[in-house]
């Protein structure tokens, strides 16, 4: 099993370890660094008839963009789950700022860990934080029993097409995501393909803040430059991906009834 922060760097498209302590500093001056909260609302406002109340468990929710938004617009009970501290702080701010603290509970933690106690939720966000739990049979089994029987899973990611010969170590052509969701008793009921010039237009605003904060990082700490020009490197690299060699996508799976 890799470690936290492997995990958590590679879920912010970076590759060596050492990045983590310096990626509150790198993402600052973001708050919505992973799936795009609107189109979850909207995912959730079609899928349930009542959305008061609703239970949503936001694994790696990063600075809470998605359970505040979500909590605001939907009076749902978000509990959000992440490993920097420096995010869940802010995360904590956000709500209070946006008046849905009441609604909005966080918590630093290891999500691979802490799941193991959480049950009965109406809602399950993986909300593009990468392979933490294996592939999608793995991930879908092993958090399974978070979700009640008719709760439902909404996941952002990207795959890549069936009828390509590229390959990416944390991304799957889409005919073997769909094998692994049967395979794990469950099945997509929505899915909302997102638009690549929105993408791009989100890539760039988060590369020119990321880059910025990165070139400062260089100047602060001469001997980790390779770090942080690497990082922005990788950044780029996976912009170009995620623009022109995989498929966005927000995904609503739900058990299927046998």
């Amino acid at each position: 099993m890799r470690s936290i922060e492997e995990s958590v760097v590679i879920a912010m498209d970076g590759s060596d370890k050492e990045l983590f302590p310096f990626l509150p500093y790198i993402l600052q001056d973001l708050w919505e660094i992973g799936a795009d909260p609107d189109i979850i609302i909207k995912l959730i406002r079609k899928n349930f008839n009542i959305h008061t109340g609703l239970r949503v468990l936001d694994l790696g929710c990063g600075k809470g963009a998605v359970s505040v938004k979500v909590s605001k617009a939907l009076g749902c009970m978000c509990y959000g789950i992440d490993a920097l501290p420096e995010f869940i702080d802010y995360a904590r701010r956000k709500a209070v700022e946006l008046n849905v603290q009441g609604l909005c509970k966080f918590k630093t933690g290891d999500i691979r860990k802490e799941i193991k106690n959480l049950t009965d939720y109406d809602i399950l966000i993986l909300g593009a934080i990468g392979p933490v739990f294996g592939d999608y049979y793995k991930t879908l089994t092993t958090l399974s029993g978070c979700i009640k029987k008719n709760g439902v899973f909404i996941i952002d990611d990207g795959y890549i097409e069936d009828d390509t010969s590229y390959t990416h170590p944390f991304m799957f052509k889409k005919n073997t995501i769909m094998q692994q969701i049967e395979k794990a008793g469950m099945e997509v009921v929505e899915h909302i393909i997102m638009n690549k010039e929105e993408i791009k237009e989100s890539d760039d605003h988060i590369f020119e803040n990321l880059s910025k904060r990165c070139y400062e990082l260089m100047k602060k700490y001469p001997d980790k430059q390779n770090l942080f020009h690497d990082y922005i490197k990788k950044q780029k690299t996976e912009n170009y991906i995620l623009e022109n060699l995989v498929t966005g996508t927000t995904m609503v799976l739900k058990k299927t009834n046998h």
